[in-house]
């Protein structure tokens, strides 16, 4: 199998510019050897390695059936549509491939039909957008809809049309033999390499589908990529939620079937009106938006134990009015079940005292998420991976603290996993500066923004844009990016303004861009070349203390006689850190400065865990250096 990887093997015949790597070469064959021996392999493989193709070729070789599970649908898509198909052509692989995703992301024609049929109600822009989606169900083949581009992805009428596991009608739908997602699983069930997602792949093994039993075929061969992202993704799939949308789904769907079907109960309309008013009330009575809380505090304030009895009742009052009319409506019928479930589910979140979870709620402007996350998944993985015996390999760039991948190997119970730690073969003694800047404003000290952007915007106007401000909270973006603009002529973009995809093809386009960013930036973007050569981290990424989420964990390391700060804190900021700079160098000719605005990095002991786990650039506390180094031809 070395041979396929070799300087006149097959890949590099197919694949122009194709260079043999030995570190890619080498992984290769610990992912044929974990295959082979059904084992459990953790690969950190830094940016440049290629490890796509590196657990690719072994998994189309191994002659069995393969589950490749990536983190995102981005990243998704790209395996299916780009890498796949030059890989299987390299090597001439004859089998079937396939690419499955969650309901909700196709569109479904019950929903579609029952939206015209209610019709009348959307204003405007919906109402053009449903009339293209008309159109667009009568040529799509797969009925994906990041492949419809007569309509935003942002779309508000997108939920509209499209099932989730709650609203789904199973075998029970009348549309049952055209549907999209019965189609897209039975290609995954004849398919010998099926490409999910981790979302996909975790709801699957916990949420048993009515009507259509478990979406994910079974496979002997596991392979998750990004696989930093898993064991947070697996506490919410192993937790339990309710949601505002959910409650608001449901009124919707009452509504529909009683104005469509089940025309002679007029009750039905007034406990769906109910709901969605006590629902609305409960968001109200927990405050501010923008906000995630304990849910054992909240839940002892007076005003919303009212409200949360008022939703009760009103999820009662939906359940009773359904069921006088069970059986006159496949709609109405599966509105029944998901009642049922949300009364259930609304009654162990209320039961705060069990121990092992931690109890959270957030808020936005109009909704509202209640949740229960366990502490620990590993007994639970674990548990997963005996039901499932095979090969299970894990790969991500940014898997090890301190070249130790005994962190992430705990939190999903890995205790007989192989690992492996390939370096990037990146240059970046000559391609990249860290700087850490001198006399940086104190973090969280009034008007800090305002002056770390004074201090930056030399660096940012010296390299024309083609810079990354990522921070670590929504108010330190919005903060700096307002001194930005202000103060600035480059073109600003602001995470949040429009979708991910489309600031980041404006950002390319602009070619002298200052993009300032959150959360979902600091990992899954690839911008290679001369579009991207600064990215700033305004702080080191330590997950807020008042999450509770984190406290809960905190605590429950206490309990065990860990370390908190050492155990969970610490190497979580490492990993988060190692996405975000990694933003910056993702090819040979790459070349760009990281600049860190936290002192802690140099002033307190644990600063050097962080510096350990990043790649090996020259450092700098001098900013004229930075700008010096950015002006260098290469």
């Amino acid at each position: 199998m070395t041979d396929d990887f070799a300087p006149e093997g097959p890949l590099a015949k197919a694949i122009p510019g194709f260079k043999p790597r030995a570190a890619q070469q080498e992984m290769a064959q610990a992912v044929s050897r974990a295959i082979r021996r059904k084992e459990e392999l953790v690969v950190e493989a830094g940016t440049g390695t290629g490890k796509t193709y590196a657990y690719l070729v072994p998994a189309l070789r191994a002659g069995t059936k393969v589950i490749i599970s990536t983190g995102s649908k981005a990243l998704q898509d790209q395996l299916y549509s780009r890498d796949l198909p030059t890989v299987t052509t390299a090597i001439a692989y004859s089998g079937k491939v396939a690419i499955l995703k969650g309901r909700s992301n196709y569109l479904c024609l019950e929903r579609l039909e029952q939206q015209s049929m209610t019709g009348g109600e959307l204003a405007g822009q919906m109402l053009t957008e449903m009339v293209s989606l008309h159109g667009w169900s009568h040529q799509t083949l797969d009925g994906d809809i990041s492949n419809c581009s007569e309509v935003p992805e942002d779309s508000m009428v997108w939920p509209l049309v499209t099932s989730t596991n709650d609203n789904c009608l199973g075998s029970d739908c009348p549309q049952y033999k055209d549907c999209f997602v019965v189609k897209a699983r039975r290609r995954a069930m004849d398919a010998d390499l099926v490409v999910v997602n981790h979302h996909l792949f975790l709801a699957d093994l916990v949420v048993k589908e009515t009507g259509f039993g478990e979406l994910i075929p079974d496979a002997q061969v596991m392979i998750f990529d990004e696989a930093h992202q898993l064991p947070d993704i697996a506490s919410q799939y192993f937790g339990q939620q309710l949601s505002s949308r959910q409650l608001m789904d449901l009124a919707k769907d009452i509504t529909i079937a009683y104005r469509t079907e089940v025309r002679d109960m007029a009750q039905l309309q007034k406990s769906a009106d109910r709901l969605s008013q006590s629902a609305q009330d409960f968001r109200l009575a927990l405050g501010d938006p923008g906000f995630r809380g304990n849910l054992r505090d909240v839940l002892e304030q007076q005003p919303v134990q009212r409200a949360l009895v008022l939703l009760d009742d009103a999820l009662e009052l939906c359940y009773d009015v359904i069921k006088m009319s069970l059986g006159r409506s496949a709609l109405l019928d599966a509105a029944f079940e998901r009642a049922t479930l949300y009364r259930n589910r609304l009654k162990r979140l209320r039961d705060v005292s069990v121990p092992g979870y931690s109890y959270w709620y957030e808020c936005s402007a109009r909704h509202f998420v209640l949740a229960l996350t366990p502490l620990t998944v590993a007994d639970k993985f674990l548990e997963v991976m005996k039901e499932k015996p095979g090969a299970w390999i894990f790969t991500s760039a940014t898997l090890a603290v301190n070249d130790d991948v005994s962190h992430f190997t705990s939190r999903l119970g890995l205790d007989e996993a192989k690992s492996l730690l390939l370096p990037s073969p990146f240059d970046f003694q000559h391609q990249a500066l860290l700087c850490v800047p001198r006399y940086l404003p104190s973090p969280n000290q009034p008007g800090g923004a305002r002056q770390l952007a004074r201090m930056l915007r030399p660096v940012i106007e010296a390299n024309r844009g083609r810079c990354f401000f990522l921070c670590t909270s929504h108010a330190m973006m919005r903060e700096l990016a307002e001194e930005f603009r202000a103060t600035m002529t480059l073109p600003v973009l602001v995470q949040g303004e429009t979708s991910k995809s489309r600031l980041l093809a404006e950002f390319i386009a602009a070619g002298d861009a200052l993009l300032v960013a959150t959360g979902s930036f600091w990992e899954g973007v690839d911008v290679r070349g001369d579009a991207l050569s600064c990215v700033i981290i305004d702080k080191l990424p330590f997950t807020a203390p008042d999450d509770p989420l984190l406290k809960a964990r905190i605590d429950d390391c206490r309990l065990r006689g860990g370390d908190p700060f050492n155990d969970v804190q610490l190497p979580e900021a490492v990993i988060t850190l190692k996405q975000g700079v990694g933003r910056l160098i993702r090819d040979t000719s790459d070349r760009g400065v990281v600049i860190i605005c936290d002192n802690r990095l140099v002033m307190r002991p644990y600063g050097g865990v962080f510096l350990n786990s990043l790649p090996p650039a020259p450092r700098t506390r001098d900013l004229q250096q930075a700008i010096r180094f950015l002006k260098q031809a290469p």
